[in-house]
């Protein structure tokens, strides 16, 4: 039976979640838009906006989204002002805001599904599912050492290389907490080497948990990247091409002996839990493994910290006051000339 459940992919950066983002994007029912800035900021600024079942607050939150380039929201090829109008007439909470913008990218392409994908989902689960309960989490893993050999080259990426590997750890270790907390009913995994190396075999599994029938397309991604990778994302240029395992274990080449020696160090066991063979390189000095150590050690406290921080949010009394508790409300389907699908945070 067909399912309208919103579809998160995560990922640590660089291990292929733009090309899983396209590929399911080139399914005649799912829509996964490019990357945008707004999901969690306004999560995080939900008590600015007051009470969402006032319209006038649903469209100032309205505005702050579509007006602001660091959303990204110009990148979805949306009219701004029927997003903000639809948004206004919609559900009073930020579950339906944020959902309703989705939805309406997947009305642009005539399909009734929608998803979204961002790394930063993979440290945020939480988040998602206090706006999206129902959300199937779609988990990329890519051999750490590929990772970062790749994070590396990034204009963007800024981080030296002991917090280069320190983010594939953590990466690896939210992921298996969010494993723990939801199953296989709601947490699907999926390693990039076997992606590339059979895509029509790894996306008719993953078709299967989505419940969804796997489509020819989902193979041949490039083929919708024109319209769902902005242009000036450069380094996400190989997603115009067909599907190749010519980076799979490319770190070979792309790290130094060094590089290699402590990604093997820190991440060893991690690899080998996810069938990533090591090399078996000399071990790092202890003043290189003492530097990691010491970059790694706030990431390891982070989830237990942030867990603490949203705790005490919730018992303030502005928030009790002004948002009720988080949770989606799926509206009477509408005709299909006009396929709505309202997620609410009640």
């Amino acid at each position: 039976m067909p399912t309208d459940r919103p579809i998160i992919v995560v990922g640590c950066p660089r291990s292929g979640t733009t090309m899983l983002q396209l590929m399911l994007h080139a399914h005649p029912r799912i829509a996964i838009p490019p990357e945008t800035r707004f999901v969690l900021a306004a999560y995080r600024e939900r008590r600015e906006f007051g009470d969402l079942r006032v319209a006038a607050n649903r469209r100032a939150l309205a505005r702050r989204i579509v007006d602001r380039r660091e959303t990204r929201f110009c990148d979805l090829g949306l009219d701004a002002e029927a997003v903000v109008e639809r948004i206004t007439e919609g559900p009073g909470t930020l579950g339906s805001v944020l959902g309703t913008i989705f939805q309406q990218y997947a009305a642009r392409f005539g399909k009734p599904r929608w998803g979204d994908k961002r790394p930063a989902y993979l440290h945020n689960v939480d988040i998602l599912l206090r706006l999206f309960p129902d959300a199937q989490f779609v988990n990329i893993v890519r051999d750490g050492r590929d990772c970062v050999a790749s994070l590396k080259e990034m204009s963007w990426h800024r981080k030296d290389i002991y917090a280069t590997v320190a983010a594939w750890a953590r990466a690896v270790d939210d992921a298996r907490r969010a494993a723990r907390r939801l199953g296989p009913a709601q947490w699907y995994e999926l390693r990039y080497e076997d992606l590339v190396a059979d895509p029509q075999g790894r996306l008719t599994e993953l078709c299967a948990y989505l419940g969804e029938d796997y489509h020819p397309a989902m193979a041949e991604p490039s083929a919708v990247a024109e319209v769902a990778v902005p242009s000036f994302k450069t380094w996400h240029a190989r997603t115009r091409s067909p599907v190749t395992t010519q980076r799979v274990q490319s770190w070979q080449s792309r790290l130094t002996p060094a590089e290699i020696a402590l990604c093997e160090a820190a991440l060893g066991s991690r690899l080998a839990a996810h069938g990533y063979d090591v090399t078996g390189a000399v071990r790092p000095a202890p003043a290189e493994l003492l530097r990691y150590g010491w970059t790694a050690a706030p990431q390891r406290f982070l989830p237990a910290r942030r867990r603490l921080s949203r705790a005490a949010s919730r018992l303030r009394r502005d928030d009790l006051a002004h948002l009720p508790a988080p949770v989606v409300h799926r509206q009477a389907a509408p005709p299909a000339a006009d396929r709505r699908l309202d997620t609410a945070q009640s």
